[in-house]
C-alpha cells in the first residue's frame, strides 16, 4: 500500500510537516524498514536534512544533521584519525545518524568503550507539537538539565523526530587482529568467553557466531603494533584451544561484514535483542521450542546483545516468535524486516509502563508519532 511521503530540507520544515500531519513516522536511509512500520502514517523522509554542521577534532566532538549518512561521518573522522567507538550498524548500506540513534543500534565494536548512549552529547528534535527542542550540550563535560539525548536513544522516532546529533569521538586502535576458535558447544563457548573477558587484555570485540559445526568464538584485540603479538598470545593461552588468527586487511574486512549484517540472508528479518551471557540459554530454548534452532544468529558485543536472522519462509511465524519472547520476558527490535511483515517494531516483552506513558504524553500529547 502506497503511503504519503514528505521530504523536508531543514528543521523548520520538519516542524511544519509534523504540525500538518495526523500520524507521521521518520525515515532516514531506509536500512531499517521495520522501524517506520506504522499503518496509516505519513512517512517523513529526512534524507535532505543532511550534512556535518560542526567538527572539532581537538575537542573530539562532531555534530551532524539526522539524515547524514554514517559513511560520510566516518570518512570525515578517519581523515583526522578518529572514529565512532559505538560501531554503528549498516554504514555501507546507507544508515544515517538519526536512524542509528533512534534504533539504539550498536555494532560488535561497542564492547570496549560502551554503546551509542555513552557517546551522544546533544540532540535537536521536533516534538509532537511541532516545536523544536534542544537537549544536552556540544561539550564532553556536561551535567546540567534533564538528559534528553539518552532519552532519544532507542526511541524509534516515537518521542520526536531527530534533526541534529552531537557525538564525542575517539582515536581508533593503531592495529587489530582477531582470534577465532570454531566448532564449540554453546556452554563451552560461553565459558571461554567469560575467561577471556575476565583476563588482563582489553578487547575490541567478542562475538559468538552460530555455525554449521557449532559455535565460533571470535575475539578482536587492538592496540599498538609492537604489543599486539604478546596480547594475542596471552588471549590464546586463556582459550586453551586451537586458534586461527585474522590479521592485516582480513581483520577489518571481517568486522565490517559483521556490522553490515552480511552473515544474514538478504531476505531474512533481522531482530536485535538485549541479552546477558546468562540469558543466552533462554533465547536458545525459545528457538528450540519453535523448531528454529538452525536460524543464523550472533551473540555480539561480549554477549550483551543477540542478532537473530528470521528466515523469510517463516515470516508468518513472527507472531509465534512474538508470543514466545513475551512468555520468556525477552524483547526484540525488528531492525530489518519488510514493512508489511510487522505491525510494530518491538516484539516480545514490553517494559516502560506508566513512566513511558507520561513521557509520551509530555512530548507527543496528540499521538502523532504512535506509541511505543
Amino acid at each position: 500500500m502506497s503511503r504519503a511521503v514528505s521530504r523536508p530540507g531543514s528543521a523548520a520544515e520538519v516542524a511544519e510537516a509534523v504540525r500538518a500531519a495526523r500520524r507521521i513516522v521518520p525515515r532516514g536511509g531506509g536500512t531499517k524498514p521495520a522501524l517506520w512500520a506504522s499503518e496509516g502514517a505519513e512517512v517523513l523522509d529526512l534524507s535532505a536534512v543532511s550534512g556535518i554542521t560542526e567538527y572539532l577534532p581537538s575537542e573530539y566532538t562532531v555534530t551532524a544533521l539526522a539524515g547524514t549518512p554514517l559513511a560520510e561521518v566516518e570518512a570525515r573522522l578517519a581523515a583526522e584519525g578518529q572514529y565512532l567507538p559505538f560501531d554503528p550498524l549498516l554504514v555501507a548500506a546507507g544508515g544515517t545518524v538519526g536512524g542509528a540513534v533512534a534504533a539504539g543500534a550498536n555494532g560488535p565494536g561497542r564492547l570496549r568503550y560502551g554503546g551509542l548512549r555513552d557517546f551522544l552529547l546533544a540532540v535537536t528534535f521536533i516534538d509532537g507539537r511541532g516545536e523544536i527542542v534542544r537537549g544536552g550540550a556540544k561539550v564532553v563535560k556536561n551535567a546540567a538539565g534533564f538528559d534528553l539525548p539518552k532519552l532519544m536513544v532507542g526511541s524509534l522516532g516515537r518521542l520526536g523526530v531527530l534533526t541534529e546529533c552531537t557525538f564525542k569521538v575517539f582515536p581508533p586502535p593503531e592495529t587489530c587482529a582477531t582470534l577465532r576458535v570454531t566448532g564449540m558447544a554453546l556452554d563451552e563457548a560461553l565459558d571461554a568467553a567469560g575467561r577471556v573477558s575476565a583476563g588482563a587484555v582489553e578487547l575490541e570485540s567478542l562475538d559468538l557466531v552460530h555455525g554449521l559445526a557449532g559455535w565460533d568464538l571470535e575475539i578482536r584485540i587492538g592496540g599498538r603494533s609492537f604489543a599486539l603479538d604478546a596480547r594475542l598470545k596471552r588471549t590464546a593461552d586463556l582459550l586453551d584451544s586451537d586458534v586461527t588468527i585474522l590479521s592485516g586487511a582480513a581483520d577489518p574486512t571481517h568486522w565490517r561484514a559483521r556490522r553490515e549484517l552480511q552473515w544474514a540472508s538478504p531476505d531474512a528479518s533481522v531482530l536485535k535483542l538485549p541479552l546477558t551471557p546468562a540469558g543466552a540459554s533462554g533465547l536458545e530454548q525459545v528457538l528450540t521450542d519453535l523448531d528454529a534452532s538452525s536460524c543464523a544468529r550472533v551473540y555480539s558485543a561480549g554477549v550483551q546483545q543477540a542478532l537473530l536472522a528470521w528466515p523469510a519462509e517463516r515470516g508468518a511465524d513472527l507472531a509465534a516468535l512474538d508470543r514466545a519472547l513475551t512468555e520468556s520476558r525477552l524483547t526484540a527490535l525488528a531492525l530489518r524486516a519488510p514493512v508489511d511483515a510487522v505491525t510494530r517494531p518491538i516484539l516480545g516483552y514490553r517494559s516502560g509502563g506508566e513512566l513511558l506513558r507520561r513521557v509520551e504524553q509530555a512530548l507527543d500529547p496528540e499521538g502523532r508519532f504512535g506509541r511505543l
